[in-house]
């Protein structure tokens, strides 16, 4: 009898706990979100899609050479007697830079010195031979013949002085180019012929000579990015400067930049069968000869730009089975992830060619928190980067990261 009273009452208590919890799990479904136990939305930080301008440079691989390359050759053959310049060093335009030996040329000089005066002499006479006979055949004492051939004789005797004349020029002007002179100011190369040997005028090579100051930067553009380029101009999406005046900016081999900047010069219409490039130069100013023919540097064009280009943060792009994504805040306050296309790099941010509009908002932070469809609750938004843009690597020039 006792225990059916306890095992009674037993069960009745267990009733009275059964119904307290389900009243209690009635009374906490009714509760608003947020309340013991139920988890608030992600909070996220997002920033809304707004084109603008952005301004793109073209990074190339170049080398530097002298604005003129010049070769320094003897005009006339003769012995070398002297080199008179420090070999590698800076020379000056008309600077001596070897001296032939000078002592034939001075004979071949005085040669035509006298065969000027020689000439000269036989010229007055018979200038004054046809003189005396003109008043001789006015009288008619003479016959015509022999004042004919005085006159002739007169010009014959011209002509040889001008003969004679041309010959001492040319004596001087060999004579002169004993001087060996630097036909540009720049640096000079290494002696090619030592003292004591002879030359044969033009023939042979003596040294050369670098204009260094504008310096040259020789750089390859490849067919497929000329075409690329050309594509995106002719769609919109690339506005190049006009005439193609790029400014060019060169960074050094260890790594910092060139402190002047120089103009694009030269466009080659040919591709190369070799590169698959054509060649393009510009030119910088060098005064302080920093840069010497032969450096290899990083080339940069700056000048272009693109219009109304979207940019996102490098962060807020994801790489999904279909490519790459965002998420988006739709008007539910979910996130929506959205494929988007890929252009280049802006420094931390990627260039968006498709899948965006202008006014969406793009998840940024936060995105690890939430999936597609999750109710996210959007922070105050992210202002745009106030800082002026940065240059944009061409694709296949500049170089996106490996």
């Amino acid at each position: 009898m006792i225990s059916e009273i306890t095992f009674g009452r037993v069960r009745a208590l267990a009733a009275v706990s059964a119904a307290a919890i389900l009243s209690a799990c009635g009374a906490a479904e009714s509760q608003p979100n947020g309340a013991h136990g139920a988890m608030p939305p992600p909070e996220v930080r997002t920033v809304t899609v707004a084109p603008r301008d952005v301004p793109v440079t073209f990074e190339y691989a170049g080398r530097t050479a002298g604005s003129r390359e010049v070769e320094v050759r003897a005009r006339v053959s003769g012995i070398l007697l002297k080199r008179n310049f420090p070999e590698g060093a800076a020379v000056r335009a008309g600077q001596s830079l070897f001296t032939i030996d000078p002592a034939p040329f001075q004979a071949a000089l005085a040669r035509a010195e006298a065969e000027l005066a020689a000439a000269e002499a036989r010229y007055e006479k018979a200038r004054l031979d046809a003189e005396r006979l003109t008043p001789l055949l006015e009288d008619r004492a003479i016959s015509r013949k022999d004042y004919d051939d005085s006159m002739a004789a007169a010009a014959i005797a011209a002509a040889e002085v001008k003969a004679a004349r041309a010959r001492l020029t040319e004596a001087r002007l060999n004579l002169a180019y004993t001087r060996v002179e630097a036909p540009v100011t720049g640096i000079a190369g290494r002696a090619l012929r030592s003292e004591g040997n002879y030359v044969t005028g033009p023939e042979v090579l003596l040294t050369t000579v670098s204009q260094i100051d504008p310096i040259h930067v020789l750089f390859g553009i490849s067919d497929d990015e000329r075409l690329k380029l050309v594509r995106e101009q002719q769609a919109g999406r690339l506005v190049l400067p006009e005439n193609g005046q790029y400014e060019v900016s060169v960074r050094l081999a260890e790594g910092t930049e060139y402190a002047r900047s120089g103009k694009l010069t030269f466009t080659d219409v040919r591709i190369s069968g070799e590169t698959g490039t054509s060649e393009a130069r510009a030119e910088l100013p060098n005064p302080d000869g920093l840069l010497r023919p032969g450096q290899f540097v990083r080339v940069t064009l700056k000048g272009a730009r693109r219009p109304e280009a979207i940019l996102v943060p490098q962060r807020a792009v994801l790489e999904g089975p279909q490519g790459k994504f965002v998420y988006v805040v739709n008007g539910e306050s979910k996130a929506e992830p959205r494929p988007i296309q890929v252009g280049d790099w802006h420094e931390d941010q990627w260039l968006v060619t498709g899948g965006l509009r202008p006014g969406e908002r793009v998840i940024v932070d936060g995105v690890m928190k939430i999936g597609p469809g999750a109710p996210v609750q959007v922070a105050e938004a992210a202002a745009a980067p106030a800082q002026a843009p940065g240059p944009l690597a061409a694709e296949g020039a500049s170089g996106k990261p490996n």
